[in-house]
């Protein structure tokens, strides 16, 4: 195995493979440690102030409007001015870090490609390292790949690239700064940065990031300072790494400005990531007995308290000179029934069309069968422009209340609830044999989609509106019974894997267990 040379203090427990050690160099390592010490102490407060903030919910507070930052909120301020390669992002693809997907998105036609160490990315120590092995070598356009008799290699245009690296709540274990696990998104943002960043301006590009899971405008706050702080040591301009938000809680939906603010220097907008956005609504109500939500398939960006949220979002960011980007669609292209595909393109459609026509800049897919398809929403609203900053939505006036106002409660069906189950069973499985970006019943499913699918089973057994529209309660038992009825429809899909098993043990465990355990993802990691 290969001998790496440490920074002092640190130890990496996870094996070492051919090629790895062109990753983990010492000077790379040494930014990793210099970030680790310098701001681990912040995150693991911040994550402390999480957890007091959802204590307060679970009693019964209701967010609101920060009254101390509403000079940020009814400041005249805008955002540095965008680079040239994040002007126009009409379309952007995401999917995780593994090779095929790397060369295949890039080769879209998308506009951007968001490369994902978070949620499409089943965070096992191979996937990260060999992820950032295939980013470099996308990069410098060397990345090649021989798979079942076909070749692939880059086009000579390609995709802006973003770099989504984990959440404030992911350690990376397998990396130990003063005998202490670091945080897996200093990690992966580190080692891109130290390899890509200089090689990216020389391109005509550079370091853009996507940010996910921030609760606060504290949050955002800590990576603005882990960028100047980066920037500083790769003798870098303040100011060359950019990164658009996702607002994907209900906490950051009423810190929007402010999150903007904090980032303004390094700021390219922030994106309604809905699925994570629906998660989190359940997470933070999840005790109140009054709050529930319909099937998930109900739960469309035309709810009331979506809507709201959408529209919120798209008139903060273009308000501050700042680019609004749409959410995913989930839906896949379904390449064995053109009746059912016609039905799934034509919601992809319906969705494109609404981002576009409301003002957004751009939206999300998830297969590169969809990146023509929204590419003409946007096109027939845009045209030749980039983007649509200059509308300004000033026609928008958006409450506590509004962004509050959850509906549809009804209706909660069986077939709701056994899809809920069997998502979550087949999705878990796959993710603990290493693979996060699953197609299931032709919906692209990551992390995000498969925690609504716990979190409200978990919640509708809790809520006194959780009762199915035949008149039933959703109960443990029920819930127990129809577990292994789902495991056995799972297995006939997809062979039987022992990780299947196991995970339809977690999913009992994570729905009808006393406590809600915060993000799937921490448990599960431990096995990983």
């Amino acid at each position: 195995m290969t001998q790496l040379t440490l920074p002092a203090g640190m130890e990496i427990k996870g094996a070492i493979e051919p090629g790895y050690a062109e990753i983990l160099t010492p000077d790379a390592l040494a930014l990793v440690a210099k970030l680790s010490r310098a701001f681990e102490t912040r995150r693991q407060e911040l994550l402390a102030v999480r957890v007091e903030r959802a204590k307060r919910l679970d009693a019964g507070e209701r967010p609101d409007f920060l009254p101390e930052t509403a000079h940020i909120r009814n400041g005249d301020w805008k955002i540095a001015p965008i680079p040239a390669a994040l002007e126009c992002r009409r379309v952007e693809i995401t999917g995780p870090v593994e090779r095929k997907m790397v060369i295949n998105a890039f080769n879209s036609g998308a506009d951007s490609y968001m490369t994902d160490f978070e949620d499409s990315n089943s965070p096992v120590w191979d996937n990260q390292i060999t992820g950032q092995i295939n980013l470099r070598d996308a990069i410098r356009k060397t990345i090649s790949l021989e798979q079942n008799g076909k070749s692939y290699k880059l086009n000579d245009k390609v995709a802006t690239l973003v770099v989504r690296p984990r959440g404030w709540h992911l350690d990376e274990k397998h990396v130990l700064v003063d005998g202490k696990r670091i945080s897996g998104g200093i990690f992966d943002f580190a080692l891109f940065m130290f390899h890509n960043a200089k090689e990216q301006l020389a391109r005509g590009a550079g370091p853009y990031f996507y940010l996910p899971k921030m609760e606060s405008h504290l949050e955002a706050r800590l990576w603005n300072d882990i960028f100047v702080m980066t920037q500083n040591e790769l003798g870098l301009p303040q100011g060359t790494i950019k990164a658009t938000v996702l607002i994907e809680t209900i906490l950051a939906a009423f810190e929007m400005d402010e999150i903007l603010y904090e980032l303004r220097e390094h700021s390219s907008g922030l994106n309604a990531g809905r699925w994570d956005y629906i998660f989190s609504c359940i997470k933070k109500f999840k005790l109140d007995k009054d709050f529930c939500l319909a099937d998930r398939a109900k739960v469309t960006m035309t709810a009331p308290f979506m809507r709201s949220y959408a529209l919120l979002l798209l008139k903060t960011c273009h308000k501050r000179n700042a680019p609004a980007i749409g959410g995913m669609a989930a839906l896949i292209p379904i390449k064995n029934d053109p009746e059912k595909n016609e039905i799934a393109m034509g919601g992809v459609r319906t969705d494109k069309a609404r981002d576009a026509t409301d003002g957004y800049d751009g939206g999300w897919v998830a297969h590169p069968g969809l990146v023509e398809l929204a590419m003409t929403e946007f096109k027939k609203v845009l045209g030749d422009k980039p983007n649509q900053i200059s509308k300004q939505r000033e026609d928008v006036n958006v409450s506590a209340a509004d962004l509050l106002d959850f509906k549809p409660e009804a209706p909660i069906t069986e077939a709701g609830l056994r899809y809920n189950i069997n998502v979550g069973i087949h999705y878990l499985g796959a993710w603990l044999a290493g693979n996060g970006c699953v197609p299931i019943h032709n919906l692209m499913e990551d992390a995000a989609t498969a925690e609504i699918s716990r979190a409200q089973v978990w919640q509708w057994i809790r809520s006194t509106k959780g009762v199915l529209e035949d008149g039933r309660k959703v109960t443990a038992e029920m819930v127990v019974a129809m577990i292994p009825e789902e495991l056995v429809k799972v297995k006939a899909l997809v062979g039987d894997g022992a990780t299947y098993d196991r995970a339809a043990k977690i999913f009992e465990e994570m729905s009808t267990s006393a406590s809600f355990a915060e993000f799937l993802t921490l448990p599960l990691y431990e096995e990983i």
